[in-house]
């Protein structure tokens, strides 16, 4: 399951956050998810939440805001841009999934929907993000 190695992942990144801001207890750490990263997001929150529960005092009990951000293709043709939804009606459930595990793949058998291109960028809405971490010193 790569969510709970997102999800710690993210913790230690915030656990060295409050490290290096000589935080004593963590209130919240917010997180930026990628559309495109396709995970699952109630697992990926699931996996903070019972990670949290289990961590150092400091960030025991923290809460874990995410916001998502969309994903979004550029065609380097038309330079038309297009979302995530679009990229995947335009395939089958095995592209799909081959989309799911690596975003990147959409090259490989999506086109632009306005000039039929296969030359194109995800510009936006790949990764997971550590966007802030707050507490008391």
């Amino acid at each position: 399951m790569h969510e709970w190695a997102l999800a710690e992942a993210v913790i230690v990144a915030a656990a060295q956050t409050a490290d290096r801001e000589h935080l004593e207890a963590v209130s919240v750490i917010r997180v930026r998810l990628g559309e495109a990263q396709r995970i699952s997001r109630d697992v990926f929150e699931s996996s903070l939440r019972e990670i949290l529960a289990r961590e150092a005092p400091r960030l025991r009990g923290a809460r874990a805001e995410i916001e998502t951000e969309p994903a979004l293709y550029k065609c380097r043709g038309c330079a038309s841009e297009w979302g995530l939804g679009v990229t995947l009606n335009m395939l089958n459930e095995e592209e799909s999934e081959a989309v799911h595990f690596i975003p990147e793949m959409a090259r490989v058998y999506a086109r632009c929907p306005d000039c039929s291109s296969p030359d194109f960028d995800l510009v936006a809405g790949r990764g997971i993000w550590l966007v802030s971490v707050t507490g008391v010193n």
